[in-house]
């Protein structure tokens, strides 16, 4: 017997998909940030998975929005860093 739900990673695929058209009329270099988006929500595929939520749109905004949340706190640990080497007496 097979499943009878799509797996994350399908959906996602398939939401990919349905952007296709959007994404051709992007400029290159938006189109490769348009990716990367995607790259996010199949990131947290496990998690996604988990979810079964209903709308995979709001699993996979969800995701992309802990991706760069994550990229947020990642160069705001490094701005501090540079801070701190850059003036040592504060």
């Amino acid at each position: 017997m097979g499943r009878t739900n799509r797996t994350y990673r399908d959906l996602v695929q398939a939401m990919e998909e349905r952007w296709a058209a959007y994404r051709r009329t992007l400029r290159r270099d938006d189109q490769a940030a348009f990716d990367r988006l995607f790259e996010h929500a199949r990131a947290h595929a496990d998690a996604g998975g988990m979810q079964n939520h209903p709308s995979i749109e709001e699993t996979v905004l969800l995701s992309i929005v802990l991706e760069q949340q994550l990229l947020i706190d990642d160069l705001d640990d490094r701005l501090d860093h540079l801070e701190t080497d850059l003036n040592p007496d504060t």
